[in-house]
Parts: structure tokens; C-alpha cells; sequence
């Protein structure tokens, strides 16, 4: 990411944090509304998982300009995510709901430039998560009976 845009994220981060609460449950609406299939890997009360997220994302946002350090912390968390039953069909809903929650929670201020930024900062990271949940995803055996997923070989 060019330093430009890693400044358009932050600049607009900054602005979001102050309803972090409110945006995480923006963001938490949205995406059960376009993918109502990934409510189950969530909490009841989402409180602290909206908590959570913004958390992650200040993090994130405070070390876009170190992706060397960053990327190990990113595919980490992928690893952990399929554990929780994460696929890398999920990526596309978090993220389109990632944006509307910025578009609402900016409004004139998410600009074409702050969409473009955002969005390819998401791309890094959702990348590098999918290799990581692919990568610790269970094997699958094949069998005389058909394929068998989840089996240790």
C-alpha cells in the first residue's frame, strides 16, 4: 500500500473510532443481513465481539506501514478462524459489509479515494487469512466410500 492510502485509512479510522460501538454494530447488522449464514459463528450478544473487531482493526490500521511484521499476525488469526468454521467464501460479505459500515459511519467523508484505500487494505489482509485457513484447514481423505472431510489421515 502507498503511503497515501495508508494515510486515507487511518485519517478515516480515526473518525469511526469515536462510535466504534455504534459502527461494530452497524457492521455486525449488515453482514447478518447480506449473509445470514455466518450468524451462527457468532456470539449471542455481540458486545464484546464488536469490541473485538474494532480492536482488531485499530491494530491493523496502526500497522499498515509494516506488513513484514503485520502478515504473521494476519495469518495467525486466519489459522484460528477456521477453526471457528471460517471459509474463504466468507471474506466477500465481511468485507462489502466492512465498507458500508465506513460509508454510513463517514458519510461525505468516505470519498471514492477512502473507498479505494480501504479496499485494497481489506484485499491484503483477506488474502493472506484464506491462504492461512486453507493452509490449516483439515486434510481431505479420499475413500472407497467417497470423500471423507476432516479425516487425519
Amino acid at each position: 500500500m502507498t503511503p497515501e492510502r495508508i494515510a486515507l485509512v487511518r485519517e478515516s479510522f480515526a473518525k469511526v473510532r469515536p462510535i466504534a460501538d455504534d459502527a461494530a454494530a452497524l457492521f455486525y447488522g449488515r453482514l447478518f443481513q447480506i449473509a445470514p449464514e455466518v450468524r451462527p459463528l457468532f456470539p449471542a450478544d455481540l458486545t464484546e465481539q464488536g469490541r473485538k473487531l474494532m480492536t482488531t482493526l485499530a491494530v491493523v490500521v496502526n500497522s499498515l506501514d509494516d506488513l513484514p511484521a503485520l502478515l504473521p499476525v494476519v495469518q495467525r488469526l486466519g489459522a484460528r478462524h477456521a477453526g471457528y468454521g471460517v471459509t474463504g467464501e466468507h471474506f466477500a460479505p465481511v468485507g462489502a459489509a466492512l465498507l458500508w459500515t465506513l460509508e454510513k459511519g463517514l458519510g461525505e467523508g468516505f470519498t471514492p479515494e477512502v473507498r479505494m484505500a480501504w479496499t485494497e487494505a481489506y484485499h491484503v489482509l483477506a488474502t493472506v487469512m484464506i491462504d492461512a485457513l486453507k493452509s490449516a484447514a483439515p486434510p481431505v481423505q479420499e475413500s472407497p466410500f467417497g470423500r471423507i472431510v476432516g479425516v487425519q489421515p
